[in-house]
């Protein structure tokens, strides 16, 4: 083995300096991409401050008016148009439109232009309209008064885009302005660019603005920005030539580790050595367990522990990683059957890597294990793993497919961590997104709102798609989220990853028919 790793890391050793076109393309790709990012971040930030302060000014002037369309309320009125540059107008109107009054004492023409969605957290509905004497559309920011009278605030849906100099919208193909819903409020460029996910020819980026159910997404043609990095290519040359150097250094320092344990994994697998650890999944709600994650480590004979980051890159790399969750799943169905014979709803999830969706052998796999035994198909959740790419979606999604068919489910682990970048959601057919925990860790305290987690959910909530934060840590984490309505969730404020003993007891201890623990009674109070 260490002399087949010798040969392939002097071969390896040489594909730097023939792949600097392709290093350089990724390098472009990156930092282009973090650009047209931070961009479209700019408008959905911008859009959701206007929005935030037509808000205020409604509050502020139906706090100041004790009633409408008389000469204080259009005091109120005019203090906040002069306040707000991009207020463009209130009126006061009945559910069937006709209007009382407005601003400037005129009847205000506009045509709707999308429904009234939402706003989390708010009383306020928001909808996009578009009046006679504006060239673009507004949003329309509503709060009701008594029954019967709307108050409604017209504000400038981005005050950011109304700027025609500038650079933002420099070497962009492709600018859209949405609600969530899919209403469009604002284009710009090629309209036949939209929908262009997967195309090496764009760069594209997305962006949620926070709890106001408003999007942004941009793209770029990838050929119009490579030439300004030609000077690179040399600078790019030089550094391949020292990793070609660096990984033959490193080959000959791993060869003479002859105790690194990824030699040893395939005989670990042999001898049963690999074994599944299980982390509840608490419902945030009721405090009982609803399912668990099975996560594997090496347990040598000696007893010693060896963490997954230790020997899941090696596995997944030599092909290891396929036997390797078929033990897994084998020791899972003999762990858990009893338990999910008793408890029908439970749900047991399990990682996969890419090698399976090359493989194809997975569905195979899980009918020749599962079948017949006492967990169903409905039971089982499959996680998708983003370490490396499904480079292959057409296979990806025949298997996907397959295995819907048998009625387990599909989650996407760490979502927007790896190398999806949430693409993975429309186009495989994913029935959960688990939120990473360096999104759960931006949480502070339970009243602070985190855009970022916010818009996953929004975006989650808009597709249908179930929720599961993972790593949560601190009980204001775990209130943040199930004030948004996230109600499932794992991590070390319930249990850490245990082994079969101790999590049997666990999930005897929160049965259905048991009383809540005290963990869960305080969660839910």
């Amino acid at each position: 083995m260490p002399t087949i790793l010798l040969v392939l890391a002097a071969f390896a050793a040489f594909i730097p300096v023939l792949a600097v076109d392709g290093m350089l393309d990724t390098y472009v790709r990156a930092r282009e991409t973090s650009a047209l990012q931070t961009r479209v971040d700019a408008i959905t930030q911008d859009s959701q401050a206007a929005v935030h302060d037509a808000i205020q000014s409604l509050r502020r002037i139906l706090a100041a008016s004790p009633s409408l369309c008389t000469p204080t309320f259009f005091a109120n009125v005019n203090a906040e148009l002069i306040g707000n540059l991009y207020l463009k107008q209130v009126m006061v109107e009945n559910r069937d439109g006709v209007q009382y009054c407005a601003a400037y004492d005129t009847t205000v023409e506009y045509r709707v232009l999308s429904e009234s969605l939402n706003i989390p957290g708010h009383t306020e509905m928001l909808s996009v309209v578009q009046i006679a004497d504006f060239p673009r559309p507004l949003l329309k920011v509503t709060q009701s008064f008594g029954e019967q009278r709307m108050v409604s605030a017209l504000v400038v849906a981005a005050p950011i885009l109304s700027l025609e100099s500038g650079t933002l919208f420099d070497g962009l193909n492709y600018l859209q302005l949405s609600l969530t819903s899919g209403t469009p409020i604002l284009s710009r460029g090629d309209a036949g660019v939209e929908g262009a996910d997967g195309r090496q020819d764009y760069l594209l980026a997305r962006s949620f603005a926070g709890e106001i159910p408003i999007k942004a997404e941009a793209a770029a043609s990838f050929e119009s920005l490579r030439p300004g990095y030609a000077q690179l290519d040399l600078a790019f040359t030089i550094v391949a030539c020292l990793v070609g150097v660096m990984i033959l250094v490193m080959a000959l320092h791993f060869v003479r580790r002859s105790s690194l344990p990824s030699f040893d994994l395939e005989r670990a697998i042999l001898a049963g050595e690999m074994k599944p650890y299980y982390q509840p999944v608490i419902n945030l709600r009721t405090g009982r367990l609803v399912g668990c994650e099975v996560l594997i480590r090496w347990v040598k004979r000696n007893g010693e522990v060896v963490p997954p980051g230790a020997f899941i890159d090696y596995a997944e790399m030599s092909g290891l990683a396929i036997p390797m969750t078929l033990s897994l799943m084998e020791q899972v169905r003999v762990d858990l059957e009893d338990l999910c014979r008793d408890v029908k709803d439970f749900k047991v999830s399990i990682n996969l890597f890419e090698g399976h969706f090359r493989d194809g052998s997975i569905v195979e796999d899980i009918h020749s294990i599962f079948e017949g035994s006492g967990i169903e198909y409905r039971q089982l959740v499959f996680e998708i793993t983003e370490r490396r790419p499904l480079d292959d979606r057409v296979a990806a999604n025949r298997i996907i497919s397959s295995m819907h068919k048998l009625g387990v489910r599909i989650a996407m682990d760490d979502a927007g961590t790896g190398h999806s970048n949430l693409a993975y959601l429309q186009t495989l057919g994913i029935d959960i997104i688990k939120i990473d925990k360096i999104f759960v860790d931006m949480i502070k305290d339970a009243s602070t709102p985190v855009p970022v987690i916010d818009g996953l959910i929004s975006m989650a909530r808009d597709m249908d798609i179930e929720i599961i934060a993972e790593g949560v840590e601190t009980q204001d984490q775990a209130l943040y989220l199930r004030a948004k309505d996230v109600s499932l969730a794992q991590g070390y404020l319930f249990a850490p990853p245990m082994k079969l003993s101790a999590f049997r007891t666990l999930a005897d201890a929160l049965r259905p028919e048991e009383k809540l623990s005290n963990l869960g009674a305080d969660i839910a109070a």
